[in-house]
């Protein structure tokens, strides 16, 4: 058995060949890199800090904790917190005290530092604080859920963005120029790559060096849009079921309904309908948005939300999904009315702080003869036998208890209508010598 000497050395993906070697090489969050920008100014004061990087995957955490450590002539330490535990961190800081030892700072990277637990989280505590370590976390979640209090307040939070599309043409075309110039791309290509990397840089790489493996078995040596949707698996868009960034586009569909913005629901809804939402989920959120934000001001809403969810539950994926998106539009078009809903979040607030009161004798059942005797339904007067079906200047509140008013009707749809009703009803009130309690 013989050993080959000149065996080639494996080739390092992509995105390493083309990770920056200075600050001036990133691609992207001018934010914080620009002149000026809070991260170019940390760089330039040549003083380290801790600090937690909070963006999407593959917008550069990992190569701006690489950049701060060789900024900073420390040496770098990195541990990923899905791997790691408490055992993995202590032999780190004994890493650390031996470089210290040696007159060398330490910059410990956590990846993914969500995934560390309280207790894990804690141990990082005391050698950030010593100084022994300069902490730099990275995280996709939102660090003021996933990291705790303590350690939070020892780091700055930087928000990285997603690389806008100029920004991955630019690393698209430094990419050919370095590592791919063999083959030619075709602007309907790059126009493809650069939308289904949707804002990832490492996506955006690695797609292309797929590109140039599916060319090469192929033996082309130009790729247009074609043959990269024939030969690569083109996914689809960012998208995270359960963490911040799904939860900030249900925000963004409720908050378009509301706006009576149809388009801009449309949009939220597709999104995350392509990204692979739930859409009995999303069936449910469209039935609080009609209730919440819709109201009596059109009771319709209310009818074509629970319509449209209980159409999805028959017909499923994709047909059910049109009812979806028709409601949507009906709602976002639809008279808006939030006066139920404060009416109700008020009377709530009030019954808990509020004590038990009685129920007056004239509204109380009587159905036996001794209950009629001691007075339960004593000068009830029933509504029906009254002028305009009204008992003018009755009152249904506990004795001693103040018209509230929690129902305020906007002028707006039915609600209109229902707001002149309670008006002419306040009006006989008054004229049967009603005392008005509670009016504005």
């Amino acid at each position: 058995m013989t050993t080959d000497l000149f065996r080639a050395a494996p080739r390092a993906p992509l995105a390493e060949l083309l990770r920056p070697a200075t600050l001036d090489e990133v691609i992207g969050q001018s934010h914080l890199l620009g002149p000026g920008k809070p991260l170019r100014l940390a760089f330039e004061s040549g003083k380290p800090h801790s600090m937690i990087l909070w963006g999407p995957p593959g917008v550069g955490k990992t190569t701006l904790a690489r950049l701060t450590a060789q900024a900073f002539c420390c040496e770098f330490i990195a541990l990923s917190a899905v791997f790691s535990g408490v055992k993995d961190i202590r032999a780190a800081m004994e890493q650390a005290e031996q470089y210290l030892a040696r007159g060398q700072r330490t910059l410990l990277f956590v990846d993914e530092i969500h995934r560390f637990n309280k207790a894990q989280q804690d141990a990082l505590l005391p050698y950030t604080e010593s100084g022994l370590v300069t902490l730099v976390g990275a995280t996709t979640e939102n660090p003021s859920f996933e990291v705790n209090s303590a350690l939070l307040s020892r780091a700055q939070v930087y928000v990285l963005q997603p690389l806008q599309a100029a920004e991955l043409r630019a690393l698209l075309l430094r990419a050919h120029e370095r590592a791919l110039a063999h083959l030619t791309l075709a602007d309907d290509a790059i126009d493809l790559l650069v939308g289904y990397a949707d804002g990832d840089a490492r996506r955006l790489l690695n797609l292309l060096e797929q590109s140039d493996t599916a060319a090469a078995a192929a033996g082309r040596a130009v790729l247009d849009a074609a043959f990269l949707g024939e030969a690569l698996a083109l996914n689809v868009r960012r998208f995270d079921k359960g963490g911040e960034h799904f939860y900030d586009q249900i925000s963004a569909l409720h908050k378009s309904v509301r706006g009576s913005h149809p388009d801009a629901a449309l949009y939220w809804l597709c999104r995350m309908l392509d990204g692979g939402a739930d859409a009995r989920y999303l069936a449910r959120r469209i039935v609080r948005m009609a209730w919440e934000d819709i109201g009596i001001a059109d009771p319709r809403a209310l009818t074509i939300a629970n319509d449209a969810a209980s159409t999805y539950e028959r017909l499923g994926s994709p047909e059910g999904e049109l009812a979806l998106a028709q409601a949507v539009i009906y709602l976002a078009c639809a008279a808006k009315s939030n006066a139920g809903y404060q009416a109700y979040n008020a009377a709530r607030a009030f019954v808990r702080q509020d004590g038990s009161r009685s129920v007056p004798m004239h509204l109380r059942n009587a159905p036996t003869a001794l209950m009629k005797q001691l007075g339960h339904g004593h000068a009830y007067r029933y509504a029906h036998d009254e002028p305009n079906a009204y008992a003018a200047g009755e009152s249904y509140l506990p004795e001693g208890m103040h018209e509230p008013r929690w129902y305020r009707p906007v002028p707006r749809g039915l609600e209109q209508k229902i707001a002149e009703k309670l008006a002419f009803l306040r009006g006989l009130d008054a004229a049967h010598g009603g005392s008005g309690e509670g009016e504005d």
